[in-house]
């Protein structure tokens, strides 16, 4: 298993992978959807030519630990079928709730942070892990209402399952802002509360902003509140490998590679202090 630089890499969507893989860019790393290749043939096949080229990470958006009900068994099975076939750098999942018994919901819904949902999630969590026999990491999302009775903030909560199941975060610097922005989040309170060793990657994205919200699109640019708070994260807790995102209104994978370049200056430049 090889294990992600603390540089700066580009998630890799359809649109790019002939471009990517005739070109061969200076990438740091590469992720991926894991769903997009669960059902093998010509994706599979190209994402073990990607493999060979840059460490990888699976990044599940559909299993739902969040939810009631315990991880699908399918969607478990495809996933370590994956992970044997590709050995990745890193896997993640969001912290969030997708399904119940009677219906699933193609979203990423937040969870209520209290000491209930964590105990279920938690074992969500050890489930997963258990199944995969390798640690993962938990996304924080974005959210635009909280649910009333929370007991603890986002930062609290995840270093709970971070001390109880032996996981380790994804911290999406872009959802904090959108949180921080509509929420009125205590974004430092957060950052605190996070065990800084236990972050394994950093992501960036665009936001849109509809009827007063920022909206989580990954449609933009990162915006100029996104990259600086990103400085002061990466001056908190030291560099991390850091992806840029982007998942509509694609661009030429060259604006990708750009937004690469500005994420890996600012890590560099911390390097530098260091």
């Amino acid at each position: 298993m090889s294990i992600l630089p603390n540089v700066c890499g580009i998630g890799l969507r359809a649109p790019h992978y002939r471009e990517t893989l005739e070109t061969l860019p200076p990438l740091g790393w590469v992720e991926v959807h894991s769903e997009n290749f669960f059902d093998g043939g010509t994706p599979l096949a190209m994402l073990r030519r990607v493999a060979a080229h840059w460490p990888l990470s699976l990044h599940g958006v559909g299993l739902g630990l969040g939810s009631c009900p315990r991880p699908d068994a399918a969607h478990l099975a495809s996933l370590k079928r994956l992970v044997d076939e590709l050995n990745p750098a890193s896997i993640s999942e969001h912290l969030s709730f997708n399904h119940s018994p009677l219906r699933y919901v193609n979203d990423l819904l937040p969870v209520p942070y209290t000491r209930a949902a964590l105990d279920a999630i938690a074992g969500h969590v050890a489930e997963t892990q258990d199944t995969l026999q390798r640690r993962i990491l938990l996304e924080n999302l974005s959210s635009y209402v909280e649910f009333p009775g929370n007991e603890m903030n986002e930062g609290e909560f995840l270093a709970e399952l971070v001390r109880t199941t032996g996981c380790g975060i994804l911290l999406d610097v872009n959802n904090l802002y959108v949180n921080r922005v509509n929420l009125g989040t205590d974004t430092r309170a957060v950052l605190a509360a996070l065990p800084a060793d236990a972050i394994g990657e950093i992501h960036l994205a665009g936001y849109s902003e509809r009827e007063g919200l920022l909206v989580d699109t990954h449609s933009q640019p990162v915006h100029d509140g996104v990259w600086q708070f990103f400085r002061e994260v990466i001056a908190q807790i030291g560099p991390r490998p850091t992806l840029i995102e982007w998942d509509m209104e694609i661009p030429p994978l060259a604006v990708l590679l750009d937004e690469a370049a500005k994420a890996q200056a600012i890590l560099e430049a911390r390097h530098e202090l260091a």
